[in-house]
C-alpha cells in the first residue's frame, strides 16, 4: 500500500470508519488521472470520495515535506450551487487536513465572504477553494486570474444534477472550458444524486471531447427510505387545493413529539410562513424549539437556524427548498413533506435529509394538501421502491450567458476570439454554435448590435493592437462585475425594523398591494408596514391577528414528466380496485362519486366533462400532465375551438386537468370532429393561441439582465422592478421593430416554447390523447375531478375567507342527492 493510501486509510480507521468500495474506486480513478462523475446517495460520504485524492496526490508528489510545505497555491477547486453547502464543506475539509497535519488552507469564495478575505485571496490563494458558479466567474473577471489557477490540479462540481438544466449549469460549463483551456491536464469530477440520465450528465460535464478514460462511478449503497402518509379520518368527497393540509396539523404534532429533530418541507415560502404560524398557535410549547428557514430570510437568520439545528438547540424547522441540499444535519431524524413535491428527485432529496449518514435509514411523512394528492403519495412510494427518477434536460445555446461570459473575460485579461471560440465549442451547451452566431455575439458586445450602435454605453468591448478584445472603460467594467450571475428574479425589497435589524427580502409586487398601517406575516412575525423608502420596507411588530402572508411569483410547481406518468398509472390501480395501497384506498369515496356522476377514465380513455352554471358553460379536460403542459394545452384547445366559432374563454388549470369557461355554449363535439387534438401545425397553433409577444417580453426581462443590456443598480441603490421591466420592454420593442433577427429576441421566443410551455411534453401528450377514446360526459353539476380546478379559479379573485365560505356552500349543494 502506498504512503498516501495508507495515510488516508489510517485516518478512516481513527474515525472508526471503513472506506466503501466505491470510494476506493473513485480514489484509484482519480490517482490514475481520470475524470468522471460520482453518483452516490445523500449523506454517504461523497465528499471524502473526491477530496481525499487531492491529499493523496499531494503526499505522492511531496513524500518528505507534505506536512511542512505551506502556501502552495490553489490545488483543488470545489464548485457548489449553494452557499450553505460551502460552510459545511469548509469545516469538514479543514478538519481532515488538521488531523493529518497537512498545512493546507481551505477557504470559501462566495457572496457572503468578507471583502478582506477576498483581498487576501488575490495575493495568496488557499490550497482548496470552495465557491459557487457566480463567484468563479467573478474570479475570471479579475486581472491576473491565470496566475491564480496556475497550480490547479483538479475541479469538483458538487450537486451537478442541481446545475444541469439551468443557466447556472451553462455558466459552470463555460468556466470549466476556460480552466481546461489554461490547464490541459486538469481533472474534472462531478458529484450527482441519482437522476434518469446519469450518462448524459457525464457527457454534459465532460463536453463533446469527453476523454475515453472518463468514468461514471455508482455507489452500491441502497439507502432505505420509509415513506408514511398522514391520512384524514374522513376524506372530503369534493377535494380542493390547500384546504386539507392545515386540517391535518393535529396529526402532525405527535410526529414532532418523537425523539430527535424534524424538518418540515413546504413547496413555497408562503406555505412555510403559514405552517410556522399555525404550529405555534396550535402548540405554544414549541416556542424556542421551532424555527423558520427560507430563501427570503436574512442570511444571518438562516445561519443561526442551520447552526442551531447542528448543535441540537432547535428540534423543528419549517423550511423550503433552501434546505433541500447538503447542510450536513446529523441530528435530523424525520422529514415531513407538506403537499406533493411534484417530482421524485425532489422527494428523495428531501427524504435523504433524515438519517444523513451512510448506514442510517431515512423517514419521511407525506401530508396531502388535498385528498387527490394521495394518488401522488402512492406514486412517490412506488418510485422510491423502483428508483424511477426524472432526467435533467440541459440548456442549449443560451446566448445571454455567453455574452456575459465574454464580457467577463474582456474586463480581466481580455480574450482572443479564435481561441475562446474553440474552447466554447468544446462545451455541451455550445457545441452547435455556428460561426455566424459567434460573429453576431462579438458584434453585439462591441457595438450593441445594429439597433444600438449610436449609444456608447453598449460599445463595451474593443480590440487592442494585438488582436485582444478588452473592456477599457472602468465604469463598464465595474457595472459588469456587479452584474455577474444568471439568477434574475423579481425585484426584492429589504425588510427592516424601524430601530434596525434586517429580517430578509420580500417581493416588490406584494408590498405594492399594501397601504401604510397594513399588517403582514413575514419571518415568523406579525408586522405592520410603516413606510417604504429606497427599496427598503420599514416595519414594526404588530399585535394584530389577521395578516396577509406574502406569496412569491413562480411559487407554484408543476408535475414532472416522470411524476405525471406515475400518477396516471396509480390512478388506474385505484380505478380497478386492484391495490393494497392505503393511500388509494383512502380516496375510494371520491372515486365512487366520480363513477356515479361521470366516469372513471380507463387507460385508453380521455375524459371531457361539460356542465352549466350561473357563470356559463364549463368544459373540463383531464390529461393528468401537470400545470405547465396544461397551460399550453388549454390555450391551444381554446384557440382551435375559437377558429370554429367566435367565442371567448376563461381558463383555469391544476396538475390534473384544465377548464374552459364561456358565457355561450362550447361546441366541443363539433370541435372533436374537426380533429381538435391534431398534432399538425402544432407550434403555429400554440403560438397563435397565446399572446406570444407578451410571453416573450416577460422572458426577455431576464435575458436582458444576464446579457448586460439592463443594469439592476449598485448595492443600496437597486432599481425597482417596474423600472427594470420598462427598460427591458423598451429594448424588446426596439429589437422587434428594427432588428427582428436579434439573437436575444430569438432566444426569448425559444424559451417561451421550450421552457414555459414545454412543447416536447405537450406534443407527447397530444399524441397520447389521439390514441385514446375521447369520452364527453354532460353533467348537471361538477364532478369530484372538476371541483378542485373550479376552486383554483375562484382562488385567483376571492380572499381566503370568502373563498372558504363559497366553497363550503357549493360542497353542500354538490353532496346533496
Amino acid at each position: 500500500m502506498s504512503q498516501s493510501l495508507s495515510t488516508v486509510h489510517d485516518w478512516f480507521s481513527n474515525k472508526g470508519w471503513t472506506p466503501f468500495n466505491w470510494q476506493k474506486t473513485a480514489w484509484k480513478a482519480s490517482m490514475e488521472g481520470k475524470s468522471g462523475l460520482l453518483n452516490a446517495p445523500t449523506g454517504s460520504g461523497k465528499t471524502y470520495a473526491l477530496f481525499m485524492p487531492a491529499i493523496m496526490r499531494w503526499i505522492e508528489d511531496h513524500p518528505a515535506e507534505f506536512k511542512t510545505r505551506g502556501k502552495n497555491g490553489l490545488q483543488l477547486l470545489w464548485v457548489t450551487p449553494l452557499r450553505a453547502l460551502a460552510r459545511d464543506l469548509e469545516k469538514a475539509m479543514q478538519s481532515v487536513l488538521n488531523d493529518l497535519e497537512i498545512p493546507w488552507e481551505v477557504q470559501r469564495r462566495t457572496g457572503d465572504v468578507s471583502s478582506s478575505v477576498k483581498q487576501k485571496q488575490k495575493k495568496q490563494m488557499p490550497e482548496v477553494l470552495i465557491t459557487t458558479p457566480e463567484s468563479l466567474h467573478v474570479l475570471l473577471a479579475q486581472k491576473g486570474y491565470p496566475g491564480r489557477f496556475r497550480n490547479l490540479k483538479s475541479i469538483v462540481v458538487d450537486e451537478w444534477h442541481e446545475l444541469i438544466g439551468s443557466k447556472r449549469g451553462t455558466q459552470t460549463e463555460l468556466a470549466l472550458s476556460r480552466l481546461k483551456g489554461m490547464r490541459k491536464d486538469l481533472q474534472v469530477w462531478g458529484i450527482s444524486a441519482t437522476i434518469g440520465n446519469l450518462d448524459e450528465a457525464l457527457d454534459i460535464l465532460s463536453g463533446p471531447d469527453k476523454p475515453d478514460s472518463s468514468v461514471l462511478i455508482k455507489s452500491d449503497l441502497m439507502k432505505k427510505i420509509h415513506v408514511h402518509s398522514v391520512l384524514p379520518d374522513e376524506v372530503e368527497k369534493f377535494p380542493w387545493s390547500g384546504h386539507l393540509g392545515i386540517n391535518l396539523l393535529p396529526k402532525v404534532l405527535p410526529i414532532l413529539e418523537k425523539k430527535g429533530s424534524t424538518l418540515i418541507f413546504t413547496n413555497t415560502r408562503a406555505q412555510s410562513e403559514i405552517w410556522f404560524r399555525e404550529l405555534l398557535e396550535a402548540e405554544p410549547g414549541l416556542a424556542g424549539t421551532i424555527a423558520l428557514h427560507h430563501g427570503s430570510l436574512d442570511r444571518s437568520i438562516r445561519n443561526w437556524v442551520e447552526e442551531s439545528l447542528h448543535d441540537g438547540t432547535l428540534k423543528t424547522v419549517v423550511c423550503t427548498s433552501s434546505l433541500d441540499l447538503g447542510v450536513d444535519f446529523a441530528p435530523v431524524d424525520t422529514v415531513i413533506q407538506i403537499g406533493s413535491p411534484k417530482g421524485v428527485a425532489r422527494f428523495l432529496q428531501r427524504a435523504g435529509r433524515s438519517g444523513h449518514q451512510p448506514d442510517a435509514d431515512s423517514t419521511i411523512w407525506f401530508v396531502p394538501t388535498h385528498a387527490l394528492e394521495l394518488i401522488e403519495a402512492a406514486a412517490l412510494k412506488k418510485a422510491v421502491l423502483t428508483g424511477e427518477v426524472e432526467s435533467r434536460i440541459p440548456y442549449l445555446k443560451p446566448y445571454d450567458v455567453l455574452i456575459q461570459y465574454l464580457v467577463t473575460l474582456a474586463v480581466s485579461e481580455g480574450f482572443r476570439p479564435d481561441e475562446i471560440f474553440a474552447e466554447v465549442k468544446k462545451t455541451h451547451a455550445y457545441q452547435t454554435l455556428r460561426e455566424d452566431e459567434w460573429s453576431w455575439i462579438l458584434e453585439f458586445i462591441r457595438s450593441g448590435s445594429k439597433s444600438l450602435t449610436r449609444y456608447d454605453e453598449f460599445q463595451k468591448v474593443e480590440e487592442d493592437g494585438d488582436g485582444v478584445w478588452r473592456v477599457f472603460d472602468r465604469k463598464i467594467a465595474r457595472r459588469h462585475r456587479m452584474s455577474i450571475g444568471t439568477i434574475a428574479g423579481d425585484s426584492m425589497l429589504q425588510v427592516r425594523f424601524l430601530k434596525g435589524g434586517t429580517l430578509g427580502r420580500i417581493e416588490e409586487w406584494f408590498i405594492s398591494q399594501l397601504q401604510t398601517g397594513d399588517t403582514f406575516w413575514f419571518a415568523g412575525r406579525n408586522l405592520e408596514l410603516v413606510r417604504l423608502k429606497d427599496m427598503t420596507v420599514y416595519v414594526r411588530k404588530s399585535k394584530g391577528t389577521s395578516s396577509k402572508v406574502p406569496s412569491y411569483m413562480g411559487g407554484r410547481m408543476s408535475l414532472s414528466s416522470n411524476m405525471s406518468e406515475l400518477l396516471r398509472e396509480q390512478l388506474q390501480y385505484a380505478i380497478s380496485g386492484d391495490t393494497d395501497s392505503i393511500d388509494l384506498k383512502t380516496i375510494e369515496p371520491i372515486l365512487e362519486i366520480q363513477r356515479e356522476r361521470s366516469i372513471l377514465p380507463g387507460k385508453n380513455q380521455f375524459l371531457i366533462e361539460k356542465s352549466w352554471s350561473k357563470e356559463g358553460c364549463h368544459c373540463f379536460f383531464f390529461p393528468f400532465e401537470g400545470r405547465y403542459v396544461h397551460e399550453g394545452l388549454s390555450a391551444l384547445i381554446a384557440y382551435r375551438i375559437s377558429k370554429i366559432t367566435p367565442i371567448t374563454f376563461t381558463i383555469a388549470m391544476n396538475d390534473y386537468g384544465f377548464e374552459l369557461l364561456s358565457d355561450q355554449d362550447i361546441p366541443i363535439e363539433k370541435a372533436l370532429k374537426k380533429n381538435l387534438f391534431s398534432d399538425k401545425n402544432l407550434i403555429r397553433d400554440i403560438m397563435g393561441s397565446l399572446n406570444k409577444t407578451e410571453l416573450a417580453r416577460r422572458r426577455f426581462r431576464e435575458i436582458s439582465q444576464i446579457a448586460g443590456l439592463v443594469f439592476t443598480g449598485f448595492p443600496g441603490n437597486y432599481k425597482t422592478g417596474k423600472h427594470l421591466q420598462m427598460s427591458s420592454g423598451l429594448f424588446f420593442d426596439v429589437f422587434m421593430e428594427y432588428e427582428p433577427d436579434n439573437l436575444l429576441l430569438v432566444q426569448a421566443y425559444d424559451e417561451v416554447l421550450q421552457l414555459q410551455l414545454d412543447e416536447a411534453r405537450l406534443r407527447k401528450a397530444i399524441l397520447r390523447i389521439n390514441n385514446q377514446e375521447i369520452t364527453v360526459k354532460e353533467l348537471d353539476r361538477f364532478s369530484p375531478f372538476a371541483f378542485p380546478i373550479f376552486t383554483d379559479r375562484l382562488r385567483e379573485r376571492l380572499s381566503s375567507e370568502k373563498l372558504t365560505d363559497r366553497i363550503m356552500k357549493m360542497k353542500k349543494s354538490l353532496e346533496s342527492d
